[in-house]
């Protein structure tokens, strides 16, 4: 027996020296004994259910087609260093179906988020990625050389520029997922490439951003889940809008006991 999956799921293979069809089938079932996890097959015959239901391949042909060279992490305890999860990706990807439905997931992210702001009239644009001068946020950029120009380049910091001149420009409604470099510190949760998305939108105030932001949320949440509430660690985060609406001095005075109004920079009272 052996198991196979790709991206759209796993099934196991029965493979038997007299199943195997053709002159070499006792040698391609010896060296089938050998193979090892990680090793990329195609298989053909007729499918059918083992005694405990299990939905199988009666294998009739097989073939090899590409040889795992290294050693994959051994099933029962998967891949446990920390520092290869994130270095090599792709051993977590084919070992672990969390990080899988993780990526799934951030896809299905994307495309709600496209679908939405096509549904209220947003255009998705691409706006430079090289900068003649780095600007839109606060942050130390990459530099490169343009050689034909013989000027130097910035890698994009923010998009922000540039969407608001094609606001200038007549377009009302634009939306970029950008992406976006910074030469700053980095940990586990700050990269120096990262995607960003910034939508800009005429004649609106906070108010109606707030509110579309919410619907967004809600929306995201129905695709990918079918429900708004989700269970997030021990909480429960319901997404369906409205959402409550609360000043900072408020949600500091609610989570600390402390009232900041009137109080200076020095946290004295006027």
């Amino acid at each position: 027996f052996a198991t196979i999956q790709d991206s759209t799921g796993r099934i196991q293979l029965f493979v038997s020296k007299d199943g195997l069809r053709g002159e070499n089938a006792e040698a391609l079932y010896e060296s089938f004994k050998h193979w090892d996890l990680g090793d990329i097959v195609a298989a053909e015959g007729v499918m059918f259910k083992t005694k405990t239901g299990e939905l199988s391949v009666n294998v009739s042909e097989l073939r090899l087609l590409t040889k795992s060279l290294r050693p994959l992490p051994e099933k029962f305890h998967g891949l446990q260093d920390q520092e290869v999860k994130y270095r090599q990706r792709y051993v977590d990807l084919i070992v672990t179906e969390e990080t899988r439905a993780t990526f799934i997931a951030r896809s299905k992210v994307v495309a709600a988020i496209r679908q939405f702001m096509t549904e209220n009239q947003f255009l998705e644009v691409e706006t430079p990625m090289l900068h003649p001068i780095p600007g839109g946020a606060s942050a130390k950029p990459f530099i490169t050389h343009h050689n034909a120009l013989d000027v130097p380049f910035y890698l994009r910091i923010a998009n922000e520029l540039y969407l608001k001149r094609l606001i200038v420009g007549g377009f009302d409604w634009v939306y970029e997922f950008s992406r976006n470099f910074r030469n700053e510190g980095m940990d586990r949760t700050h990269n120096p490439e990262f995607t960003v998305l910034e939508w800009y939108t005429a004649y609106k105030d906070y108010f109606w951003m707030m509110e579309i932001t919410e619907q967004l949320f809600e929306k995201i949440a129905l695709t990918l889940h079918g429900t708004t509430a989700l269970k997030v660690g021990d909480k429960t985060i319901d997404f369906k809008a409205p959402y409550r609406r609360i000043s900072i001095m408020e949600a500091i005075q609610e989570n600390t006991g402390i009232d900041i109004s009137g109080m200076d920079e020095a946290g004295l009272r006027e």
